[in-house]
């Protein structure tokens, strides 16, 4: 269907804010990213630079582009209407997550088998294992993201559960913990004290979606104010006289960073942006009504996982194409002239990126809800319905360690070709207990 035609259906009840922000966040990373990691050539060689590295001025500008936390607001709020509207049909727990996974992990799977296979056929061609491991780890540093939230999705029916119970306690709850090991983190130096914010800080974010869907956020116009001020006092009180940076995207060399892991200062950026969204929210929604800007908005969201997976390949691939053959200059970062060619860059970096949009888009698309919820007059088997269950956690868990793989080592490997096998092993038996599950159900609704 044309994204006119899925603009004019678009029922009325729909909240299209939230469309809108999902795509605005994504939107924002992409040219974040654009902005800030730079691809060098230099003696005949290709390297890699980062602006925070270079600039240290723009790490206040991390504030605007560090919109990952909207996503997981986002995503909590969707995956809460999700789960609900499933329990109305009467899916199962595996029916649903199989569901919901199947979305991220069909466009994922394209990206890494092509990753994988231009990595491989790269080596075998004799290209310097440097440059492929250089490339391999742009192109694949971005997949972390996706290895925490399929795991948020996956507690979703339990954290939704809680919010209900015990409301607003719950994030408070984990913010409080998440503390403790940013404490225990930052007062001993050993790093992985603080591994349990990579899913407790991203967690917290969710719960709020679950806040705003069910309108405890917004019952008083106090609320945002409450969300955005208090945030932002938190943020500027934790840069300033806490121990955090200023910057909220890693940068190279510095001894304590906001994303890895995740910190408290991250968290109250999140917080005070999504009190400042609240606040917009009754300003942008008439403005989501025109025409033209909901189908921009049904454009970016229809092709949205391929955005995030896809934007760092044109980065390298306009290098390759613009800096050896002289085509683009390379003034030294950060004077005038580097400034100047900044929107040229970006032009063939989303000229590029709209290619592969066109090209890979289209694996995005559902196939259609198959359902295996139960017929009437027919009971599941709850053996199978347990077993279905148990498949779809495999699934997740095994997808996510070979996400978190390919994150940390690219699409290279000590494998043949240098093929990451142990990573793309894990990811496929994930997939085959996905694929198992839905049989496990199918058998017996």
């Amino acid at each position: 269907m044309r994204v006119r035609d899925l603009a004019d259906a678009t029922p009325a009840r729909r909240d299209r804010y939230v469309d809108f922000l999902r795509a605005f966040a994504i939107v924002m990373v992409v040219i974040g990213h654009w902005l800030a990691v730079m691809i060098t050539f230099r003696d005949g060689r290709l390297g890699g630079e980062h602006a925070l590295a270079v600039l240290p001025w723009t790490h206040w500008l991390t504030w605007l582009f560090q919109v990952m936390g909207i996503f997981f607001l986002v995503g909590g709020y969707a995956n809460a209407a999700s789960w609900t509207s499933a329990q109305r049909r009467g899916d199962g727990y595996a029916d649903w997550l199989g569901s919901r996974t199947e979305r991220l992990l069909r466009p994922t799977t394209v990206f890494i088998v092509v990753g994988v296979a231009v990595a491989a056929a790269a080596r075998l061609a004799g290209v310097n294992p440097e440059l492929v491991r250089l490339a391999a780890w742009v192109v694949a540093i971005s997949l972390w993201f996706l290895a925490v939230y399929l795991v948020v999705v996956a507690l979703t029916p339990v954290m939704l559960d809680a919010h209900r119970r015990w409301g607003l306690a719950v994030p408070a709850a984990l913010t409080v913990i998440a503390a403790g090991f940013d404490a225990l983190r930052l007062s001993t130096g050993v790093g992985y004290l603080g591994a349990a914010n990579f899913l407790l800080v991203w967690l917290i974010l969710p719960q709020l979606g679950f806040a705003w869907r069910d309108g405890t956020l917004t019952r008083t116009p106090a609320r945002p104010w409450w969300l955005f001020l208090g945030g932002s006092a938190a943020l500027v009180a934790l840069t300033t006289v806490g121990p955090y940076p200023v910057s909220m995207v890693g940068v190279p060399g510095a001894e304590v960073q906001n994303t890895s892991p995740p910190t408290l200062a991250l968290l109250a950026l999140a917080v005070a942006q999504t009190g400042l969204f609240l606040l917009l929210a009754g300003f942008l929604r008439p403005w989501l009504r025109r025409r033209r800007v909901w189908m921009a908005v049904i454009a970016v969201n229809g092709g949205i996982m391929t955005l995030f997976l896809w934007h760092m390949v044109p980065v390298l691939v306009a290098a390759l194409a613009l800096y050896p053959t002289g085509i683009m200059p390379q003034p030294e970062i950060g004077s005038a002239n580097w400034f100047a060619w900044r929107p040229v860059w970006g032009a063939a970096c989303a000229l590029l990126l709209g290619i592969l949009v066109a090209v890979f888009a289209r694996f995005e698309r559902p196939r259609g809800r198959a359902t295996t919820a139960t017929r009437p007059g027919r009971t599941a088997d709850r053996g199978a319905t347990r077993l279905a269950i148990v498949l779809v956690l495999i699934g997740t868990a095994a997808t996510c360690v070979g996400i978190i793989q390919l994150t940390v080592g690219g699409f290279q490997g000590e494998g043949p070709a240098g093929v990451p096998l142990s990573a793309l092993l894990c990811y496929l038996a994930g997939l085959v207990a996905f694929r198992a599950a839905r049989r496990a159900r199918a058998d017996t609704g």
